[in-house]
Formats: C-alpha cells, structure tokens, sequence
C-alpha cells in the first residue's frame, strides 16, 4: 500500500548542479525538512568525499537520511525507499513539507514508481553469499550464471554487488531475481510532487566539478580516504566507488603525487556528472528540467514553478 502525503517537492540531478543549496532555500521558504536521496551521502565516514551538506548547514533545518550507514552496509535502492518513504510521513505528519534531493536516479525510481516486491533476504544468508562471491573472484559471475542466466547476461563480470544480490535473491526465494523484476512494481508514496532535475550546461558543470574537488581535498577529504583506507573494506562494496577516493588512497601509499591524484579525481567526478546528465534526460523526461547556472535566477524560477502548483499552499 501506498503512503499519501499531501505535497513534496523532489530535486534530481548531477553532482554539483547546486542540488543542495536550492533544497536549503525552498526548505527555509516551504516549512520543509530535507531527505538525502544520494547513495553515498549516506555513508558517516565520508561527510567530505560526498558532499554532504557541512554541519552548518544540516543545523539550518531538519535533514535526514544522511551519514545513517556505515561503509560496508550498503542500503539498496529499495530499503532505502522504504525508509525514505517513512522518514517523508513523518515529516508530512509534522504539517511540514518533505524535500528530497540527490543524484541517484533509481532511488527516485524506486521511491516513485515502486520496485519488485523481493523479500528481505535473511542476514546470514546474505553474508554467506557475499564471502563466497568474494572469495569466486573471477569466477563469482558463473555463479549467478547458474542461479539466474537471464540476469548474468545483463551484468558485469566485474560487477561483484549485483552479482551477490542475483544470487542471494534465487537462493533465498527459490525464484530468480530477474522473474521477481517483472512482478508490477507498486509506488512507495503518492501525493502531489514538484519533480525537478537540473540540467545545467555542461562546460559550467565540469568547472564546478573541478572547483569542488579541489576545495573537498582542501577540506579534509584525504583524511577521510586515509580513515576509509584504514578500514581494509572490500574494493567491490559501493563505498568504495565514492568520487575520487581510490586516487587520494593512492596518493597516500606513493602511487600518485598529490596534484595527479586531484586531477584523476577531478576526472572521474566530470565522467559521472556526465553518465548522470544521460540517465536523468532519458529517464526522467516527465519531470520539469531547469538549466539556468545563476543561483538567483534559478531559484526565482523554481518558486514560480511550486507556486503554480500549488505546493506553497497544503
């Protein structure tokens, strides 16, 4: 069953589109509390590497959804859409309005449209089926070959998260995962939404990228990746692929001086910013795109955009 809320507003798009700061201005303008749909903002150990609003910020208003997991217990798309879905009625409840703002695409999917009805896969199962796909290496990708062909043709060898999930699933259900994924999805929550992606230019964007990396390094990011370093976690869980951190961890063991290790980080957010722009045009193309780079003009836009719609009034 679906969750009713009167409004929400939901705030999609690349990193460093200035996501974060129109979610502090309409949440100050709205009555409203923020709600983190960006997969590794949740992680606690890394406040800097993922650009989590600073502590200033968070004390603004409410914020939620943020810094909640540690780095090698993931949430899927799907638990966190039920947390979110619940975080989002009780701010409902509270008369105030959620804000959802974040750069994974599929957690909005999976908010909004719903996914497959998978149960939960118990806990030791789970742990057992991720140490032995650990421990395949290479080989981990013949055993889901042979728990779900169909879904082994779509995934990557090298793609050991969703091959451990493929597996888990038909072990723990007796029914591949790639059968469930066709079951009608049903929407978390209901309501009336802003859907807003931003879609600024792409040279603007790319300097931002830029910019920001540089100044994360500056403020304490190579901290946080020798903190994350120190852990020994393994290289194939999603914290692991946060922006940046494997070349700053190679910078602190020598394999790359420091102004390389800025310039690969730098790279590799551009190519996701990049990767981002292309799922959030063909996937969201219901949803209201705004491409204006000047803060002041964007935001004057938005709130015009809300108050046609009628979000300003519950």
């Amino acid at each position: 069953m679906s969750l009713e809320v009167d409004r929400a507003v939901l705030i999609a798009g690349p990193t460093a589109s200035g996501k974060s700061a129109l979610a502090l201005a309409l949440a100050e303008r709205l009555g409203g509390e923020i709600v983190n749909a960006d997969s590794m903002q949740l992680y606690r150990e890394m406040r800097v590497l993922t650009a989590r609003p600073s502590e200033a910020e968070e004390a603004l208003v409410p914020h939620h959804l943020y810094g909640v997991t540690a780095a090698d217990a993931p949430l899927s798309a799907g638990r966190w859409a039920v947390e979110a879905a619940r975080v989002m009625g009780e701010i409902a409840r509270r008369g105030r309005v959620p804000i959802v703002v974040g750069g994974t695409g599929l957690y909005f999917r999976a908010l909004v449209e719903g996914l497959a009805p998978i149960p939960a896969i118990p806990p030791d199962l789970r742990r057992e089926v991720r140490a032995e796909v650990a421990a395949a290496g290479e080989g981990a990708h013949a055993l889901l070959a042979e728990a779900d062909p169909a879904l082994a043709a779509t995934i990557r060898p090298s793609d050991r998260q969703r091959i451990a999930r493929g597996v888990e699933v038909a072990r723990a259900t007796g029914r591949p995962l790639s059968e469930w994924q066709q079951v009608p999805p049903v929407p978390l929550v209901t309501g009336r939404f802003a859907k807003i992606v931003l879609m600024p230019d792409r040279d603007w964007l790319r300097a931002r990228c830029d910019a920001r990396f540089a100044r994360m390094v500056e403020e304490g990011a190579l901290e946080e990746a020798a903190a994350m370093a120190a852990l020994a976690l393994d290289p194939a869980l999603p914290a692991m692929k946060a922006l940046g951190l494997r070349p700053l961890m190679g910078h602190l063991v020598g394999a790359l001086l420091l102004e390389e290790a800025i310039t690969a980080g730098q790279a590799e957010t551009r190519a996701y910013a990049k990767r981002q722009e292309t799922w959030f045009r063909t996937q969201m193309i219901a949803w209201m795109a705004f491409h204006t780079q000047d803060s002041e003009s964007i935001n004057a836009e938005i709130f015009s955009f809300i108050d046609d719609l009628g979000l300003t009034r519950s």
